[in-house]
């Protein structure tokens, strides 16, 4: 029971990252640099995001008893995306009119991804034995 659960909401983060990323997507390549959900960037970041970095670490704990490959390669998908959009976000100019702290970005993107992608993989070493 525990286990599906983890599996859906890890399923839920990974839906989140991809709508946030085909979203930033369609604002980066928008002149008025709107995306197609009516969010403006902190919108989107704390609604979409937020979760997203959240969800696979409480699905990693509330199943830590359980053994599941496919879980740690969701956890470790999740991870992976969050670090796609940390190098999109650091590597493209900042919208104008917001100044945004390279270091910042990365301590806030790059360490959850590494982390997310840790716990896969420890779920997959566990499931292993």
């Amino acid at each position: 029971m525990l286990l599906k659960a983890s599996v859906i909401i890890t399923g839920i983060a990974i839906g989140l990252l991809v709508l946030y990323g085909a979203d930033v997507a369609v604002a980066m390549s928008n002149p008025d640099h709107e995306g197609f959900l009516p969010l403006n960037d902190m919108q989107r970041g704390m609604g979409l995001g937020g979760p997203a970095l959240i969800l696979p670490i409480i699905a990693f704990f509330i199943s830590i008893k359980e053994s599941s490959k496919g879980l740690g390669g969701m956890i470790i998908v999740a991870g992976v995306l969050i670090l796609i959009g940390g190098l999109a976000m650091v590597g493209s100019p900042a919208p104008e009119g917001v100044e945004r702290d390279p270091m910042s970005s990365i301590a806030m993107l790059f360490a959850p991804g590494i982390f997310q992608i840790a716990l896969g993989a420890i779920k997959i070493k566990k499931s292993s034995n």
